[in-house]
């Protein structure tokens, strides 16, 4: 597996039921049930092709006895007798994600565990977490192939936990631990910030909430840069 994948799987607890949301070839179950960490899985994906070669791939593997194959949009595929405790979603927007999770919670389907990787929109899932009453254990920020991703585990707690705006945009967990892919992504932010200020101060009909909105970021951004 890819250090993204092996990554997320070593997120996940042993012994636990786990549903992956847009599961592709299935590597991650397959990787958790090889290594005994996991017992049952739900490959779950929104599309038929992807989902063949996840079928393929588990039978090869000799796990269709173990990963469970579910065509279908989001969490529907899952349903209480299968006992998921653990949700792995990563690879889509944050946005997709939290609509995903809120058609199960308006459902009244909660899950104990949730692992995601969304790959833009991070701070609306942080947000997410926090207003349904989920408390964010652990984070990581890593590189790979040209690409930037934030992993987030949160797990359901009784009361609503609440993040600073700090936390929310860069991640309680990562800020602990600000490694050298932190710097990467947020210097190549700030230039990005800072080019979009440009262009927003550019404009013949200004829009003052946004121009806002990016300087308070910019003054973030360097505040973590610079400390």
């Amino acid at each position: 597996m890819n250090l993204r994948l092996s990554t997320l799987a070593r997120m996940v607890d042993q012994g636990a039921r786990i549903a992956d949301i847009g599961t592709d070839h299935a590597y991650l179950p397959i990787q958790l049930v090889k290594e005994g960490k996991v017992d049952f899985a739900i490959a779950s994906d929104v599309a038929a092709g992807p989902l063949e070669n996840a079928k393929k791939d588990i039978i090869a593997a000799g796990l269709k006895n173990k990963i469970e194959t579910r065509l279908g949009s989001g969490l529907e595929t899952v349903s209480a007798k299968d006992r998921i405790d653990t949700v792995v979603i990563a690879g889509m927007g944050g946005k997709l994600m939290t609509n995903i999770l809120d058609e199960a919670w308006s459902e009244k389907f909660h899950f104990a565990t949730l692992i995601l990787e969304p790959n833009v929109g991070e701070p609306g899932v942080r947000e997410w977490l926090s207003t349904h009453k989920y408390q964010i254990i652990d984070e990581k920020i890593i590189a790979e192939a040209g690409h930037i991703y934030e992993l987030i585990k949160a797990q359901k707690v009784e009361s609503t936990v609440r993040l600073t705006d700090r936390q929310i945009f860069f991640g309680p967990e990562i800020l602990k631990e600000k490694n050298q892919v932190f710097y990467q992504k947020w210097q190549d932010q700030l230039a990005y910030h800072q080019r979009l200020l440009c262009n927003l101060n550019k404009a013949q009909e200004k829009d003052r909430a946004h121009i806002r909105q990016i300087e308070d970021e910019i003054k973030m951004i360097e505040g973590e840069l610079n400390d």
